[in-house]
Parts: structure tokens; sequence; C-alpha cells
């Protein structure tokens, strides 16, 4: 009973781990599921880009820039 609690733990541990791994070797932003708010009616668009798919992608590259260099000048410094 145990060793059968215990393995199926570790099993779990093992798919997390793995899911986890592929997260960070694939280096691309998470992203939401299909839908979401917008799906349910809840919500009209994004506040930063109104629904527009480009312009959101262009404001994340942009953020990312500008984080990229907040960084590298943080890293400069110390």
């Amino acid at each position: 009973m145990l060793g059968t609690i215990l393995a199926a733990f570790v099993v779990l541990a093992l798919l997390f781990a793995g899911m986890a791994i592929g997260v960070i070797l694939s280096n691309k932003p998470l992203k939401g599921s299909c839908g979401g708010l917008a799906a349910l009616g809840m919500k009209d668009g994004c506040e930063i880009c109104g629904g527009d798919k480009d312009a959101c992608e262009e404001n994340t590259r942009q953020v990312s820039a500008k984080r990229a260099a907040e960084l590298g000048r943080d890293v400069l410094k110390t």
C-alpha cells in the first residue's frame, strides 16, 4: 500500500519536473488558453492592445527588450 502511494508520487513528481524542464528549454513566454474571459463574454479585449494580437506581440517585444536592457545595466553595476 505504502509502496503504491510512493510510486504514484514519484511518477507525478517526474511528470511535473519534465513539464517544467520542457517549458524552461522552450524559452517561450507562457500563454493563456483558448478563450479565457473573452469567450465567456466577461471581457471585450485586452486593456493594453484592445484585442489586436499584433499590437500585443509588439508590446511584449518592447517590454522584453526594456527588461533585458535594465537587467544588463544592473548586472554591469554589480
